[in-house]
């Protein structure tokens, strides 16, 4: 070997003892000041409100403040685009739910890969939706609304927060499996969604349990069934869409934190760390549980395997519904 090879070898190993002192330096003293949590949807939905609601225990956590930034638009596209272009020093942070694993299939060109330009950090809930109707809809059961759906194809519209958002690949998840053909109105807006069933605008959406709950119980909407695998402890009255009779059908509203490629592995642990112990402290899990949320936080490969099995799932759902975003 040349000298000159001895060098080259000696100066490798300098960069690499550089870099790897440096990431212990960044993860030891993490964080140094506020993190940034873009939240890629309008304030209200399900991953603001888990966000904002965990925010204070985290900060508390971390001795820094957490900002919660909303980035709507696109289907999540750009909020998500967002942090995987930033730099993966644990100060700017994503969350999101399934329109990350949709969105690939759903969207003919993206502006990032979900598997290469973001690291999973962790789950942190699980949510059931309910299938809900517009009390004119003549169905008491999602067996009559089977039978309505199929006797006159595409009369029955369902609202939705639009193109790629849970309800609308939650309601067409329903379609797929059931062979229904209800026709798709899409919304600015979950909170939109909802209220042009109760206005009678729509017939049929398919909100989160806790945010329909008040309106099932004043009467403005008829729940027909739970998208999860058990009946909800908050309306245990409707049974599974399982049950119902739509086989194989299971749809729960997960809520993930993800960070740049570029984070180190100990940073991300750490930053891991932190959620993990926000999500299972008592008045946190007490909260996310009462609002109908089930406290699922745990591991990254656990949170990267969930993706990995998401993303041929909805890719089968996307293609077999000849869906696309507009």
């Amino acid at each position: 070997m040349s000298p000159l090879s001895n060098v080259t070898i000696v100066l490798a190993c300098g960069v690499a003892f550089a870099g790897n002192a440096g990431a212990q330096a960044q993860t030891r003293d993490y964080p140094a000041r506020a993190v940034r949590i873009v939240v890629p949807t309008s304030p209200g939905g399900i991953l603001d409100v888990v966000i904002r609601l965990m925010a204070p225990r985290i900060s508390e956590l971390m001795g820094q403040s957490l900002v919660v930034d909303n980035r709507p638009g696109a289907s999540t596209n750009i909020g998500s685009e967002l942090v995987a272009r930033a730099t993966g020093d644990g100060y700017t942070l994503l969350t999101n739910s399934q329109p990350l694993v949709v969105n690939p299939s759903l969207f003919a060109k993206m502006a990032f890969d979900v598997e290469k330009d973001l690291t999973p950090i962790t789950l942190l809930t699980a949510a059931p939706y309910v299938l809900v109707v517009h009390p004119s809809v003549p169905a008491q059961s999602v067996k009559d609304l089977l039978a309505l759906a199929r006797a006159k194809p595409g009369a029955l519209n369902y609202a939705s927060g639009g193109n790629g958002t849970n309800f609308h690949i939650a309601i067409e998840l329903f379609n797929n499996l059931s062979g229904a053909k209800l026709t798709h109105v899409p919304y600015k807006g979950g909170g939109l969604a909802m209220a042009s069933v109760i206005g009678g605008e729509t017939d049929i959406t398919m909100p989160s349990v806790a945010a329909a709950l008040p309106q099932i119980r004043a009467g403005r909407l008829r729940a027909l069934g739970i998208t999860s695998t058990r009946r909800s402890t908050l309306l245990p009255q409707a049974p599974t869409l399982s049950e119902a009779g739509v086989s194989g059908y299971e749809f729960s509203a997960w809520v993930g934190v993800l960070a740049p490629a570029s984070t180190p592995p100990a940073l991300g642990a750490a930053i891991n760390s932190y959620w993990v112990k926000a999500a299972r402290s008592p008045e946190v899990t007490s909260r996310l549980t009462s609002d109908g949320n089930d406290v699922v936080a745990g591991t990254a490969a656990e949170f990267a395997a969930l993706i990995k099995a998401e993303l041929p799932r909805w890719r089968k759902v996307i293609r077999d519904s000849g869906i696309r975003a507009e």
